[in-house]
């Protein structure tokens, strides 16, 4: 009786065995309908030409927005061009008004967002502008920390912040300013917006390299701030 207990127990097993093995082998033949071995070719292909998703992972991939078609729809929006006109009426008229913004500028934007700064700039003529924050948001901002930038010492003409909670808001506000001083060519220039409640003396004493040029009143992304620029690495009057 044992024995044939145990050749029955052999025939299952062996028959399992089998099924696992033709399991695996369809596996093998038919990559594409699992996750990882989603066609990377068909994720490229535009929503009008590629057939119906086969897997979650490819209705998710096709749902991933081109930046440049973003930017597109973000420049169409009502919020973008108001933030943008107010940018150019309180921020880049009076800097070229100054001398202290021309095309030929090298202007880095921190807490740049979206990118709304840069965007601005770039309509305005001024070609060389770099655009960072904490994250990332291509194409017109890559990540960076403000506290520790990664450019060399001199390397723009202008640092251009238009968040008012940008330097208040920084973890060490100190270092912000100095890491700004140190990226900022000499006699170069820092327009940085602050909430128009902020005591400009406390702003004004994080930037031990530079002195006051102008201050100025804007309504920036309906939110009540002071402009104020800096002429860089320069003696205070």
């Amino acid at each position: 009786m044992d024995r044939h207990v145990r050749r029955l127990l052999n025939r299952v097993a062996i028959a399992l065995a089998a099924v696992a093995t033709a399991a695996l082998l369809h596996l093998f033949r038919h990559p594409s309908t699992s996750c990882f071995g989603a066609s990377l070719a068909r994720s490229s292909l535009s929503l009008s030409m590629a057939p119906l998703p086969r897997t979650s992972c490819d209705a998710a991939s096709r749902r991933v927005v081109d930046p440049d078609l973003r930017l597109a729809k973000l420049r169409s929006s009502p919020r973008w061009r108001r933030h943008s006109a107010a940018l150019s009426a309180s921020v880049i008229d009076p800097l070229r008004r100054l001398r202290l913004l021309r095309g030929s500028s090298r202007v880095l934007c921190l807490a740049a967002g979206a990118g709304q700064a840069v965007d601005a700039l770039r309509v305005a003529g001024v070609g060389d502008v770099t655009g960072v924050d904490l994250v990332d948001f291509p194409p017109l901002v890559r990540r960076a920390d403000p506290h520790n930038l990664p450019f060399f010492d001199d390397a723009f003409d202008l640092a251009l912040s238009s968040d008012p909670a940008a330097l208040t808001g920084a973890l060490f506000p100190s270092r912000f300013a100095s890491e700004i001083e140190r990226t900022v060519r000499r006699g170069g220039a820092i327009a940085i917006a602050v909430d128009r409640h902020v005591d400009l003396s406390v702003i004004f004493s994080l930037f031990r390299k530079s002195r006051l040029v102008d201050v100025r009143n804007a309504t920036l992304d309906g939110s009540a701030a002071s402009i104020v620029v800096l002429s860089t690495n320069a003696e205070r009057l």
